[in-house]
């Protein structure tokens, strides 16, 4: 038998304007909309953006380590490379030391997407810093609770 009980106002209250976690989630949530429709222009998602440019700077990374780098599950990461592969902006090949394992990297169709995604990428980072002054302590506190 499930009794109801009601939580008292200052609870929800305290959650709603005192979560991390929710204020967190919902920055995220607005920021990704606000890049997704940046880079409308040249095709991508602020997501496949990102995962691009990890992949484009190591040379290459497993489906696990690129989920890992980007704090997101392996089964979004497989989606995400999918897409990226059937676009051609990415190939995902057996290892070359095990040919169990893949590798992802960015190919040269991948690599010119970038370079026509960057331009919008740091316009939309200098507007961002300019309507927030405390942009950079922001990063700072994110890039700490990453490593939590």
């Amino acid at each position: 038998m499930s009794t109801t009980s009601e939580l008292p106002p200052d609870a929800i209250r305290e959650v709603r304007e005192g979560c991390l976690c929710l204020a967190t989630q919902r920055a995220a949530r607005r920021l990704a909309r606000r890049f997704d429709r940046a880079f409308q222009p040249v095709g991508l998602t602020n997501g496949q953006f990102s995962a691009m440019m990890f992949l484009a700077g190591s040379g290459g990374a497993s489906p696990s380590r690129l989920a890992d780098l980007l704090a997101m599950d392996r089964t979004t990461v497989t989606a995400l490379l999918k897409a990226l592969v059937r676009r051609g902006f990415v190939d995902v090949a057996a290892g070359k030391t095990d040919r169990r394992t893949r590798r992802a990297a960015v190919t040269a169709a991948g690599r010119v997407a970038l370079a026509e995604a960057l331009p919008i990428w740091r316009a939309e980072h200098a507007a961002l810093a300019a309507s927030l002054p405390q942009a950079a302590p922001g990063r700072a506190l994110l890039a700490a609770l990453a490593l939590t």
